[in-house]
């Protein structure tokens, strides 16, 4: 017996419904950004509770195309000297490609995209053949760029074969060994799994092109209890393979962020579960120069006790992320930027300083970023692709009359 044709329908729209929903699921699914976004979106670093929620931004759209000549008309720039304040100056591409946007002619003089080729696409599906690690000089950007691996929940997020075919077919560059690996929303990666992870890397770089430079994964900020962290790295390494961990960058990011479980900020790192609080800063701290000069001197000093002051030393992210509504409009961003280049650029130590440098404690510097839809304060480009009032007072500051 048969039920009648309008229970028929009954028992199939249902099912019908839920094929729909499941497809429109699959579809947002696959046309969702993936990696830096999706992920980025997750992070506790901005209390939400200081001055209401935090301003809603859809993400933009991200090229899938691997542009290989300007988006925008360039004046023509070349890759600068050692030591000037263009090679100092750097600019993170949270989009991973610089070509997308309309560089003045005063730009920064290095980038990095968190990654190791221009559109992150071919990296994490393993087309190896598409990897670009820059630009090629036709394009006449002048921006040197400084790949990154990732090792990111205790894992190298790219094959050792891929790693030595990129070393020994690019050689010369300077690559950082993965992105605040102390911060549990960003590398998460616990020390002495990073020290062996470190290993591998530095040795199959290094094995592939011995002109390479490898600097270690950034902390987020420097504290003692990020110093612990490092410390920690460091004993493993000594463990497992009887010698002073082989840097010849040292690396660190100067946030100014609470550290406090279950609080804004960058929370505890990993493998530090009998650990409460750090640092608590307030947010009214976030751009205090006085606070990242103390970070740069203790490092510098922590470094010069266990023997590495003779190396450089790169702040590879730092800047603005709280929103505008906080506190912080542009006008007061701009004053933070301008500041932290004379910071960098002037402060020399003669006890503690890098001697090849005219005892400077900084080398070379990151500004976060390009544009980046989460924490646009500090964007040096629109949504357009065109420069922000910060990407003008950044190349004001670049002009070659007025620089220091």
């Amino acid at each position: 017996m048969h039920p009648p044709n309008s229970v028929r329908w009954w028992l199939v729209l249902p099912a019908i419904g839920i094929t729909l929903l499941s497809l429109l699921f699959i579809i947002l699914l696959l046309n969702t950004p993936r990696g830096l976004w999706s992920q980025s979106f997750q992070e506790p670093l901005i209390p939400t509770s200081v001055a209401g929620p935090l301003p809603t931004k859809t993400p933009f759209p991200r090229t899938k195309e691997v542009l290989l000549t300007p988006r925008f008309a360039l004046v023509p720039q070349v890759t600068p000297e050692a030591y000037t304040l263009r090679w100092r100056m750097g600019v993170g591409v949270a989009e991973f490609n610089p070509l997308l946007f309309a560089w003045p002619a005063n730009r920064p003089g290095w980038y990095l995209n968190w990654g190791v080729d221009l559109n992150n696409d071919a990296t994490r599906k393993m087309y190896t053949g598409a990897l670009y690690l820059e630009p090629p000089a036709s394009t006449a950007l002048g921006m040197s760029f400084a790949p990154m691996i990732r090792v990111k929940d205790d894992k190298i997020k790219i094959p050792l074969q891929t790693i030595r075919e990129l070393a020994a077919a690019h050689p010369g560059h300077l690559w950082l060994i993965g992105n605040e690996p102390d911060v549990r929303w960003q590398d998460n990666t616990k020390p002495e799994v990073y020290a062996v992870a470190y290993h591998d890397l530095y040795t199959t770089i290094k094995t592939a092109d011995p002109s390479a430079q490898v600097a270690i994964g950034g902390i987020s900020q420097v504290t003692p209890l990020r110093l612990r962290y490092l410390e920690r790295i460091l004993d493993h390494y000594q463990r497992m393979y009887g010698t002073m961990i082989p840097v010849d960058v040292w690396n660190i990011h100067t946030f100014v962020l609470r550290e406090e479980e279950n609080s804004w900020g960058v929370g505890l790192p990993p493998g530090f579960d009998d650990v409460a609080t750090g640092q608590l800063w307030e947010v009214a701290d976030h751009d205090n120069l006085r606070l990242i000069e103390n970070q740069i001197r203790l490092m510098r000093r922590w470094l010069a006790d266990r023997g590495e002051r003779q190396k450089p030393l790169i702040i590879s992210e730092y800047g603005i992320l709280m929103p505008a509504d906080y506190g912080f409009p542009p006008e007061r961003v701009a004053i933070f930027m301008r500041g932290s280049f004379d910071l960098f650029y002037r402060l020399r130590d003669p006890n503690v300083g890098y001697s090849a440098d005219e005892e400077r404690l900084v080398q070379r510097w990151v500004w976060f970023g390009t544009r980046f839809p989460l924490y646009p304060t500090g964007d040096l480009f629109s949504d357009k692709g065109t420069p922000t009032y910060l990407m003008e007072e950044m190349a004001t500051y670049l002009e070659p009359a007025t620089a220091p």
